[in-house]
């Protein structure tokens, strides 16, 4: 009996990710679920738009990823970027469904998770997001554990970002990256960041104040054939960030929220990032913006010194 043929993944890159890839170009991937689930149009599509741009200014290419139609898209030009920013109703893909939104011809956006597999199927090194997932609060009977945590162990892609989300049990998350083996690095700080805070009260197990020593201790796990992600958190700047002990007064009030209108799963993170939103008077989204944008920076920045051998 014939086998049928092996199907090939249908991945497409832009053209700009293309010509980056073709010459050997610095490219820093980013993810898209913070322009369909983050935060509503024009907005949304405006602070896509000023990420990119960062990450060209500073040298290196951006790779925005998304399935669209059951196609991986690799960067995404102008036009399929406003479609996106435009879409109702996109999945929010993680490990779990990423294969099944390609199958089932689906559109998608894609989480930390995977974003990752994506840069790495596409031989991105680079990956700068907001926040990560975590071990949540109460975790010891929900079990609720994002699979970002596990696709860092295993996923060889460096991701930047301003710490896990403040709504999770921050250390209980280092413990499991710990015992995962995943390094993480704060940036230019010994205290690791709780995303719209510089200060999460914890001391960093890491810290390295250069793109290039970051772009330096990888080479020497990749010397060491230590595979596996590596989490850099940059903390947001001071003049955006919301001290810990405010937004911890608000985060108590979403999570008790959250608690009475029975939410679970992945509706829980976009439940309280909304209900942060309107009690911090809008405050926490500008904080998310401008902790974006200073992510994308320094990934762009750790590109390209990964890039200068």
């Amino acid at each position: 009996m014939t086998k049928p043929a092996s199907p090939s993944l249908p991945m497409e890159y832009s053209d700009e990710v293309a010509a980056a890839k073709a010459r050997g170009a610095p490219i820093v991937a980013l993810e898209s679920t913070i322009i369909t689930h983050g935060m509503p149009y024009p907005g949304n599509l405006n602070m896509a738009r000023s990420v990119e741009t960062i990450i060209r200014e500073q040298g290196a290419v951006p790779a925005t990823i998304a399935v669209i139609h059951g196609v991986l898209h690799i960067g995404l030009d102008e036009a399929k970027l406003e479609a996106l920013a435009k879409t109702q109703g996109a999945m929010k893909l993680s490990r779990a469904d990423l294969a099944y939104a390609i199958a089932e011809r689906r559109t998608g956006a894609t989480t930390v998770a995977a974003t990752m597999i994506a840069a790495a199927r596409a031989g991105i090194d680079v990956f700068a997001t907001g926040g990560i997932g975590g071990v949540h609060r109460g975790a010891e009977e929900s079990f609720d554990i994002s699979a970002d945590l596990d696709e860092l162990a295993r996923t060889g892609v460096i991701v930047v970002c301003a710490g896990a989300k403040a709504i999770l049990d921050i250390p209980k998350t280092l413990e499991v990256l710990e015992t995962r083996g995943v390094p993480v690095v704060t940036y230019d700080s010994e205290i690791f960041p709780a995303f719209w805070s510089r200060d999460s009260g914890i001391k960093s197990p890491l810290m390295l104040n250069s793109p290039a020593a970051i772009a330096n201790f990888q080479r020497m796990r990749d010397l060491l054939g230590i595979d596996g992600g590596m989490l850099v958190a940059n903390p947001v700047p001071e003049e955006s960030e919301i001290p810990r002990e405010e937004m911890e007064i608000y985060i108590t009030r979403a999570l008790d929220n959250a608690a009475s209108d029975g939410i679970s799963g992945k509706a829980v993170t976009p439940y309280l990032l909304d209900n942060l939103y309107h009690m911090t008077e809008g405050r926490s989204l500008e904080t998310n913006i401008a902790l974006v944008e200073n992510n994308a920076r320094l990934a762009a920045e750790i590109a390209v010194a990964l890039a200068a051998k």
